[in-house]
């Protein structure tokens, strides 16, 4: 098991979002259990509802860049930077 996989299931179990989640299940960062929670995502203080994937520490979101898809039909994304904060909804 790896050190992110370890950090990965310490946050899973407490009441804080993990430092890192992707809503694509071929990603290493994906966990159906915690997005079913629900988890809401603050970026430079405005609730935004578009996110792919965060993370906190490195401070940066991806969001779909609007309708574009690549050739396995996956949303194109774009990367932006700044202060993030995660919670969960429920």
């Amino acid at each position: 098991m790896s050190d992110t996989d370890q950090t990965f299931e310490a946050s899973a179990s407490t009441d804080t979002p993990p430092d890192r989640l992707s809503n694509d299940p071929a990603s290493p960062f994906y966990d159906e259990a915690l997005l079913g929670r629900g988890i809401g995502i603050r970026f430079k203080g405005v609730e935004k509802t578009n996110v792919e994937e965060y993370c906190v520490s490195e401070g940066w979101i991806r969001v779909a860049a609007g309708k574009a898809v690549d050739r396995r039909g996956q949303p194109l994304t774009m990367k932006l930077k700044g202060p993030v904060e995660a919670y969960f909804r429920s």
